[in-house]
């Protein structure tokens, strides 16, 4: 399989790329970046035998079978809609989108075109999250809340490798998808109750760098999520799954109880990283001719509850 990868140069772009060299039978035969010169002096570095400040470019070669988009949030759409409208299986990153309506408009074009396209969930993917599904599907767990927070130190436009990025992120429509479309995952349901809290907006970035969330399920299940680009400390995500017959707390692929002892993941999944995991999937769906595990309609609920979210902030 032949695969473009957009975004290569930026954080989870090269992410991406370390997670392909590791399954068999993937070929990067293209890239795409934002500044011509930096794109192709990156290509050359990786042996990358095509690159292009151009997604139309690739989208128009023959050996370009599928498409990784690790670009802007704001863009994801119409780049998510143009590479299946050329025929081209796509893995959009997380969000899809940054409002309902494109994300409807993707899961409809992906329904016309009848390409694979997956959204980036990877918390889907992440071994410390599968092992807490597969306790809730064998009957061994319930949820009673999930506590999470999501902690970064922002002043400008960086990214997770702390170099400059050409556009502004958003706790709501990007760091809040990947907690919202996890909640109702690991519940099965979309959550019935829900509210939105906005701090004060940065005078430059014109986003809140402050957000807390609250969920709750028909059957009662709450999500608690706080989010700020105002924390000095560690940064990332960290799940507290509190449930009738124990606390998990989950730091990306790792796992431990509630009181800090580490759970073995290795048989939960053939690696331990969850962009390989994810990336292996979005493949084999590809090869074997079905709906991938975070298909984008499977993801259009989380789309849906951010919506509501959003109408909610105050």
């Amino acid at each position: 399989m032949k695969v473009c990868v957009a975004g290569a140069a930026g954080a989870f772009g090269m992410k991406h790329l370390d997670a392909i060299a590791a399954i068999d039978g993937v070929e990067v035969t293209s890239v795409v970046g934002r500044k011509p010169d930096d794109i192709e002096a990156f290509a050359k570095e990786r042996g990358i035998g095509h690159w292009t400040a151009d997604l139309n470019e690739s989208l128009a070669r023959p050996d370009v079978d599928a498409v990784i988009l690790s670009t802007p949030t704001q863009v994801h759409a119409a780049q998510a809609i143009a590479c299946m409208k050329a025929g081209k299986h796509v893995l959009v990153e997380i969000p899809m989108a940054d409002s309902l309506a494109d994300s409807q408009d993707i899961v409809r074009v992906q329904k016309e075109t009848g390409v694979v396209a997956m959204a980036g969930h990877v918390r889907r993917f992440n071994p410390s999250h599968q092992w807490v599904h597969n306790k809730i599907k064998a009957g061994e767990l319930t949820i009673q809340q999930m506590d999470v927070q999501t902690y970064f130190f922002r002043r400008t436009n960086m990214n997770a490798m702390g170099r400059p990025r050409s556009w502004t992120d958003h706790l709501l429509w990007h760091h809040a998808c990947h907690t919202v479309d996890l909640f109702q995952y690991q519940t099965g349901e979309v959550a019935a109750d829900v509210f939105g809290l906005q701090g004060p907006m940065h005078p430059e970035l014109d986003i809140a760098m402050d957000m807390a969330i609250g969920m709750k399920t028909p059957k009662g299940a709450v999500c608690t999520l706080s989010l700020s680009f105002n924390n000095k400390g560690p940064f990332g995500s960290f799940f507290r799954y509190i449930c009738d017959n124990g606390t998990y707390i989950a730091r990306y692929d790792d796992l431990f109880d509630g009181e800090d002892n580490s759970i073995d993941l290795s048989g939960v999944a053939v690696s331990t990283n969850g962009i390989e995991l994810i990336d292996r999937e979005f493949f084999s769906a590809i090869q074997e001719g079905r709906e991938p595990k975070g298909s984008v309609a499977q993801c259009l609920p989380a789309m849906e509850t951010l919506h509501r979210i959003e109408r909610s902030l105050r």
